[in-house]
């Protein structure tokens, strides 16, 4: 059986507004994350992890932030296409490991509704999915509360439909 591993990163400023997206979940924070899309750095770093893991590019090839039709998209459709991508190469997703990096909000209670939206949108089961939020003791931009950023890691396998 043949595997591959992708790695993603995505990272969007912290800007005016109430909730922000993360793994498909609305969280009300009192800010928002700047991005043409809805800014969904969770599955942003996924989709990267994904297309780099079957030799696809990246997130911006297949959805530039230049075309208008994606000004705003929720994200979960932008991985949801990604997973087709994969398929119709013969790929699977196996398993993918998440962890987003943000001082504020906290997460801890927004981790199981991610894991549920992302094994929903991969097709897999929600034990194939491992999210974890880490702050960084208030240093850097996401120290500061300026920025959200997210690290994906990805294994696909061979096989075309996801179990």
């Amino acid at each position: 059986m043949m595997m591959r591993i992708g790695h993603g990163y995505d990272v969007h400023a912290c800007g005016q507004g109430s909730y922000i997206v993360l793994g498909g979940t609305r969280i009300e924070c009192g800010f928002s994350l700047i991005a043409h899309s809805d800014g969904d750095v969770v599955l942003h770093a996924l989709c990267d992890a994904l297309l780099g893991a079957a030799g696809l590019g990246d997130i911006g090839r297949h959805f530039p932030d230049t075309d208008a039709q994606f000004q705003g998209v929720d994200s979960r459709i932008l991985l949801r296409a990604v997973v087709s991508k994969l398929v119709e190469k013969g790929w699977r997703v196996g398993n993918v490991d998440i962890t987003v990096v943000a001082q504020a909000p906290r997460l801890s209670d927004f981790i199981g509704s991610m894991e549920e939206h992302i094994a929903t949108d991969l097709g897999v089961e929600v034990s194939a999915v491992n999210v974890k939020a880490t702050t960084t003791e208030h240093l850097g931009f996401e120290g500061r509360s300026e920025g959200i950023a997210s690290h994906a890691v990805a294994l696909i396998v061979q096989g075309g439909v996801s179990p």
